[in-house]
């Protein structure tokens, strides 16, 4: 019998999730019987040979937005304790580890989304459930001087306020963070509905970032540096990352 091809991925064991194997076909890194596979949805039999070409580095797409960053910011991560914010599936805080981070304290609103290997990695404590406006830095674990954050459905300006007093200098690292944006979720309802939530207008794309680096501003941060996001969000959204540190707390 034929099945879907991110179904066929899981009962063979490829993958851990339907959502893992539609994340690699985006990502052009599955061929079946040796030809390019460009559809989840596609149909495949018993017999036909599946391929992952390129296996991924990390449990989700959000590790390589967040390691071009770290790249072109030039953050060190090695030894430092960070906050997760938005966590999902873990893809920055598997970053995050990867790169030598000492601990770090996940939180996202929503459930049963975090990948197995990140949940039970004795470096990451973790919360889901949270919403990060409702955290006070007393509800951290351990101090953080690092934060990371990949929120949907939210404007990075209405939490601004609340990310930076979860932020603290620590272990002799000044107090960062790192925030990707992503433009429908800034220009406001309208706009985003005119393209169906894909934001293609560069006059938007810069009116985004200077609007949440403003709101960094107001809250005390220096933005240093800014970057177009290596990888495209799943909807097809150009994506940026934004450096803050605080002058303050360096």
């Amino acid at each position: 019998m034929r099945i879907r091809l991110d179904s066929a991925m899981v009962k063979r064991g490829l993958v851990s999730t339907r959502s893992e194997a539609a994340q690699l076909i985006a990502e052009d890194a599955v061929t079946v019987s040796g030809s390019p596979a460009s559809k989840a949805s596609r149909l495949v039999g018993p017999g036909e040979p599946i391929e992952i070409v390129r296996q991924k580095r990390f449990v989700s797409r959000g590790g390589e937005k967040l390691e071009g960053a770290l790249a072109v910011f030039g953050v060190d991560v090695t030894g430092r304790s960070a906050l997760d914010a938005g966590s999902s599936t873990g893809g920055f805080t598997d970053c995050l580890l990867q790169h030598g981070a000492s601990r770090v304290f996940a939180v996202d609103v929503g459930r049963n989304q975090l990948h197995e290997r990140i949940a039970t990695d004795p470096r990451v404590t973790w919360r889901e459930g949270v919403n990060v406006r409702d955290l006070t830095a007393a509800d951290l674990p351990f101090a953080c001087s690092l934060l990371v954050a990949d929120l949907s459905f939210i404007s990075l300006v209405t939490v601004m306020p609340a990310l930076s007093s979860l932020v603290t200098p620590s272990g002799g690292h000044g107090a960062e963070m790192v925030l990707l944006v992503k433009p429908q979720f800034e220009v406001g309802r309208e706009e985003a509905s005119r393209g169906r939530g894909v934001i293609t207008d560069p006059f938007l794309h810069r009116a985004s970032v200077d609007k949440v680096s403003a709101a960094a501003v107001a809250s005390g941060w220096t933005v240093a540096g800014e970057t177009v996001s290596p990888l495209k969000g799943q909807d097809g959204n150009t994506e940026f990352l934004l450096h803050l540190r605080d002058p303050a707390r360096s």
